[in-house]
């Protein structure tokens, strides 16, 4: 079926940063594909801001651990709109345990979610995108250059992603299909705050501490970004990970130690 507007489709899509990437898309003129694993209501939510907005939409279950799935989902997209013009790899899964605790079960799911369904991904959708430019923005973390308690697992994982990401923008150039990623800091998602549970107040204060930016991240900082890596502004850029963390890994301690204000000139000016 010949469709005429771009289509993107993004792995987790129904909430935090892949909702957030979907309504940045969608308000850019993009069919979107949302992509969920088990909350149909999220993603049908999602449906419905973005027609509000006046773009079309679809949903895809896909369970990222299952070949099949991926398969179906792609085939799905193919029949449906004969063309893909954006894949966000948004979706992770992971153990949130110091390494010495993981299991061999959560490093396969890990390892499979964003490594795995990643190749399997993109393979499925270069001939979807064959003819027209196309963008892959797969959403890291910064958690591959530093380390983060609880994320050793992820941050490894994240970090062959970003191989990935630098070895296909390159195979891909002759397609003209760029690859990127970006690598959020922290960011205020249900899934963060799930994670963080009653410590999720003092976490928060911390990173405000260490961010010149003097906040948390927002899911539409990251969406935005995608947004703009899918336009064709951003074709130049090819390989890259850009890090989206407000500053958050400028400091190794409280910004106020760097912009303590001089006596008598609060309003900022030079001393």
């Amino acid at each position: 079926m010949a469709h005429d507007a771009p289509v993107a489709f993004i792995t987790g899509g129904s909430r935090g940063i892949g909702r957030a990437a979907a309504i940045a898309l969608g308000r850019s003129g993009h069919t979107i594909v949302i992509g969920y694993k088990k909350d149909l209501v999220a993603a049908e939510q999602v449906q419905e801001s973005l027609h509000r907005l006046g773009a079309q939409s679809t949903v895809a279950r896909v369970d990222l651990e299952v070949p099949s799935d991926i398969a179906a989902a792609m085939h799905g997209i193919g029949e449906q709109f004969g063309r893909l013009d954006v894949l966000v790899a948004n979706a992770a899964a992971t153990a949130v345990k110091p390494i010495m605790a993981l299991g061999p079960h959560n490093i396969n799911r890990t390892m499979a979610v964003t490594i795995n369904s990643f190749v399997q991904l993109v393979q499925a959708s270069v001939p979807l995108m064959h003819g027209r430019p196309g963008s892959i923005i797969a959403v890291s973390g910064i958690d591959t250059q530093i380390a983060t308690s609880n994320h050793g697992l992820l941050g490894a994982a994240k970090a062959g992603l970003e191989s990935l990401v630098r070895s296909l923008a390159v195979e891909l150039a002759p397609s003209d299909i760029s690859v990127n990623a970006v690598a959020p800091g922290p960011v205020d998602t249900d899934s963060a705050r799930h994670y963080a549970g009653e410590q999720w107040p003092q976490m928060e204060r911390e990173w405000i501490e260490r961010t010149p930016a003097r906040r948390v991240g927002l899911p539409d900082d990251i969406g935005t970004i995608i947004d703009f890596l899918a336009s064709p502004a951003s074709r130049w850029i090819r390989g890259q990970v850009l890090i989206a963390d407000g500053g958050f890994t400028l400091v190794t301690e409280s910004v106020d130690r760097f912009i303590a204000p001089v006596e008598g000139n609060t309003a900022g000016k030079w001393a």
